[in-house]
């Protein structure tokens, strides 16, 4: 993370990476190969979800149907729910899923990752700019 943070000039991939760095493991959840929800709703900016036509991007790909991006928050919502309740620090993270993707952990779509870390302060909210 830190090393794509400088090659690419992008902010914050050096803090976040030290968070990664000092977690004991990361949580990955993504959508991968996600259908519309059939709903011609345009909410993903299309009048019909026969349009969405999947594209490479520099650091995800897409569009993706927004009730699927929807079903991701929740996933991501309840999995860091469920950690605050076990007492375990985290974080929702883009740029750990940027990264995760680049390297190949995950071919996914879209994916965040989540940090956790069982010490006694969070380090997730205290850190620098």
């Amino acid at each position: 993370m830190i090393a794509y943070g400088r090659t690419s000039g992008k902010k914050n991939f050096d803090r976040d990476g030290e968070n990664v760095r000092n977690s004991g493991a990361v949580v990955l959840i993504g959508l991968k190969d996600a259908e519309t929800a059939g709903l011609n709703c345009g909410a993903c900016g299309y009048s019909t979800c026969s349009e969405l036509e999947m594209r490479k991007g520099t650091e995800f790909d897409g569009p993706v149907c927004a009730w699927r991006l929807l079903d991701l928050g929740i996933a991501v919502g309840s999995a860091v729910k469920t950690a605050s309740m076990l007492n375990v620090d985290n974080r929702i993270m883009y740029r750990v899923g940027v990264v995760a993707k680049k390297i190949g952990l995950c071919d996914d779509e879209i994916v965040v990752g989540i940090p956790l870390s069982a010490t006694g302060k969070s380090i997730y909210f205290d850190r620098g700019r």
